[in-house]
């Protein structure tokens, strides 16, 4: 048994308000099929980033329809995830060396986490390449395969470095079914499993994305040593490279020379299967340097999903500048807020930050900065983008489009209908 995961029971019902309920009756009736199915999802960790997010929302839900569902995940010391983030980083276009002595490492935590599988499903779901391994390594020791097995890939493996994804793709191409957030991201030299290409989605009713009295807000701000009475400019993110948080450093100070009060803040999750967050958290705070307008926080300062709603609510500007993005949850969750959005041209940042419309999308700090001082100067552009991007997530980003688009896979690779799968595969 790998780490079982608890989760807060949700209903479908509770979202019928939201999403209409057409909607809601649509997604009841997908489900109906697939009453009892046994299903797990296995990640790396149960905290930080959005892929820990997506499943506290997720697997309630699916449990609420009737299906058994399980949330998972494996175990690793830090020379496993040391090797798991150089993948990450390797398979999103970073070149690093891949050695014998980081195939091996990999190789032999692949084998302790197959030793924890010990119950059939009928749906597993592996999340990125952390557990990738594992169905490859149960089959070569003669365990028979139980249900069907999906690989979920959450990152842009669209300038993959080739030998690090030569090896990972023969474990891909154990599975039966494959998902991907965009087209783009899908290696063409991929055989073997259904493609299928959905983009993530964000709990509206989660206690991050819930509306907050401005009582609430301002206590929230001045415990943080924050003015609310200040413009604020906001970046929630992992502390990581492709993230670029000293781009966003430089773009604010050059913001700053227009708008002497305006306020940065920085808020990262350290996950412990990123050890190199610590680094660049480091490198972040000497960025800073001893700007008291610039605030750098994580989760283990106290700020939680709740802290995280709130300065999201609180924002003059919200501002991803990826420079390499799977897709990017923080901006749907800016926009759910109703906030203008400056963004880097990244991954499925564009799908969710439409030039004019919901936000403006950048390539470099000078053009961040530039449009975070236009929103910041012209409120009423900024309302009209946020209020835009709100109904813009309603009807394409929300977690229950998300579920209803894993029952569709889950219904097409149960009965391997043509007709099933029509309109979910790629």
């Amino acid at each position: 048994m790998f780490g079982t995961v608890p989760v807060v029971s949700r209903s479908l019902a509770e979202y019928e308000e939201i999403i209409g309920a057409e909607r809601y009756a649509e997604i009841c009736r997908i489900a109906e099929p697939l009453r009892d199915a046994r299903v797990l999802h296995l990640n790396a960790t149960a905290l930080g980033g959005g892929v820990a997010e997506i499943l506290a929302s997720l697997v309630p839900l699916m449990n609420d329809l009737g299906l058994h569902t399980e949330w998972q995940v494996i175990r690793g010391a830090e020379e496993f995830f040391n090797v798991t983030k150089a993948m990450h980083n390797t398979l999103q276009g970073m070149f690093l060396p891949w050695t014998p002595e980081m195939r091996e490492v990999y190789n032999r935590y692949t084998g302790l986490n197959a030793d924890f599988f010990d119950e059939e499903y009928d749906f597993v779901v592996i999340h990125d390449p952390q557990p990738a391994g594992i169905l490859g390594e149960l089959t070569q020791r003669g365990r028979e395969k139980h249900g069907k097995w999906i690989w979920r890939c959450h990152i842009d493996l669209t300038d993959a470095q080739p030998d690090v994804w030569d090896f990972l793709r023969p474990l891909v191409e154990d599975h039966d079914a494959a998902i991907f957030t965009l087209e783009d991201f899908v290696k063409k030299d991929l055989g073997g499993p259904v493609v299928f290409v959905i983009p993530p989605a964000i709990d509206p009713l989660s206690l991050k994305n819930s509306p907050r009295d401005e009582a609430t807000v301002e206590e929230v701000l001045r415990r943080f040593g924050l003015d609310p009475a200040r413009p604020l400019l906001l970046q929630v993110s992992r502390f990581d490279p492709w993230k670029d948080p000293l781009g966003v450093i430089d773009a604010y100070r050059i913001v700053k020379q227009e708008v002497p009060e305006l306020q940065l803040l920085m808020v990262g999750s350290m996950a412990h299967d990123d050890p190199e967050g610590w680094s660049y958290y480091e490198r972040t705070v000497r960025r800073a340097g001893e700007d008291y307008d610039v605030h750098i926080l994580h989760n283990l300062n106290g700020v939680g999903n709740l802290e995280v709603g709130v300065f999201q609510s609180a924002a003059t500007v919200i501002v991803q500048k990826s420079i390499k993005e799977g897709f990017g949850l923080t901006v749907s969750e800016a926009l759910w807020k109703a906030k203008p959005v400056v963004a880097g041209r990244a991954g499925g940042i564009p799908l969710q930050v439409l030039p004019e419309e919901t936000g403006y999308l950048v390539d470099n700090v000078e053009q961040c900065a530039q449009q975070i001082l236009r929103l910041i100067q012209n409120p009423a552009e900024a309302r009209r983008l946020g209020e835009a991007g709100r109904e813009h997530v309603r009807r394409n980003f929300l977690n229950t489009r998300y579920l209803a688009d894993y029952l569709r896979i889950f219904n097409g690779l149960a009965t391997q209908s043509a007709d099933s799968l029509r309109g979910v595969a790629k």
